[in-house]
């Protein structure tokens, strides 16, 4: 094998790792979350911007509220996981961008003037940072349940404001019983992989 990385954690975060559709009742503590995101809070960008917000449902009010933007297939499992977090993109990330890349303050104005620029790009960089929160909560011990299913539209204006597109909705907690579909097939190498 030629990664560096070891066997049991190759399974933790990919080969054995699988979209959970349901979960335990133990609970995602804070601490927990905190873990997660300062691990991989070190995950590449563009200009090291960091364009992802999440925020986390708790409080069954907000849960209830969530819920019906939801797709039908998609919300008992969500009513019943035990940390639902929406992850969305900062449209106006640029503002950070001074303090994250003190080398290159000017880049804030330089690239990212243009409100359709900013979009653009904090879409693929937060996309990025949500791969890589889905990678950390395996990496925790944890399953996550990403979802696009849903009226993100109608979750901006319950959660969010005109400055933060919605991205996905993810259920976090351990497994609990039947939580796993059959794996899918994946594209072998020789299919995705050309070499010029």
């Amino acid at each position: 094998m030629s990664l560096v990385l070891d066997s049991a954690a190759q399974d933790l975060l990919f080969r054995e790792a699988r979209t959970a559709n349901s979960f335990s009742d133990e609970p995602v503590t804070e601490e927990q979350v905190q873990a997660i995101y300062d691990l991989v809070k070190y995950g590449p960008t563009a200009f090291n911007q960091t364009p992802l917000r999440i925020t986390l449902v708790r409080s069954p009010e907000a849960r209830e509220r969530l819920v019906k933007h939801l797709a039908e297939g998609n919300q008992a499992k969500t009513a019943a996981a035990p940390l639902v977090a929406i992850l969305a993109a900062d449209n106006e990330f640029h503002e950070e961008l001074p303090a994250l890349l003190p080398h290159f303050p000017q880049a804030k104005d330089m690239f990212f003037a243009e409100r359709p620029v900013r979009e653009q790009s904090a879409l693929l960089n937060a996309a990025l940072q949500a791969a890589y929160f889905i990678v950390g909560i395996r990496a925790a011990g944890l399953a996550a349940g990403p979802m696009t299913g849903a009226d993100l539209a109608g979750i901006q204006k319950a959660f969010l404001d005109a400055d933060h597109t919605p991205l996905m909705i993810v259920n976090i907690g351990k497994p609990g019983e039947d939580a796993w579909f059959p794996r899918s097939p994946r594209l072998a190498f020789d299919e995705v992989v050309t070499t010029v």
